[in-house]
């Protein structure tokens, strides 16, 4: 069974893809850029750009009936592996005690000249 997630609460999509899908007990988010809710880039450095991400990622999982403490695997797109410290030092502490799997590369670029986007695999029970 599959259920596409929505929520006024994150970034509407901004192309042909859903915010997550939810198939059997896992929920795969799109990956997310620092888009307020409202559509609106943040801009700014690596931690405010990455304090959005966290903040849109948590809100789609919270529509889903999950959380980041579920997140069994993260996927991370830096523009810069400069900010790889700046952006870890966010990310943990959205991540808490929970501990993914995780890969993070650089990328020559992404949407909206973004510094960061992270996507996500989460358990649902």
């Amino acid at each position: 069974m599959r259920e596409t997630i929505a929520t006024p609460n994150a970034p509407q999509a901004i192309g042909p893809y859903s915010q997550a899908v939810k198939v059997g007990e896992l929920l795969f988010t799109a990956g997310q850029i620092a888009l307020r809710p409202d559509g609106t880039f943040v801009g700014g450095d690596i931690v405010q750009q990455t304090t959005q991400v966290m903040e849109n990622l948590k809100a789609i999982l919270e529509a889903a009936g999950t959380g980041l403490d579920r997140v069994v695997k993260s996927t991370c797109f830096l523009a810069d592996m400069d900010d790889f410290a700046a952006f870890n030092e966010v990310y943990g502490r959205y991540m808490g005690g929970n501990l993914p799997a995780r890969s993070t590369v650089q990328v020559a670029r992404l949407p909206k000249d973004g510094l960061v986007e992270v996507e996500v695999v989460a358990a649902l029970e």
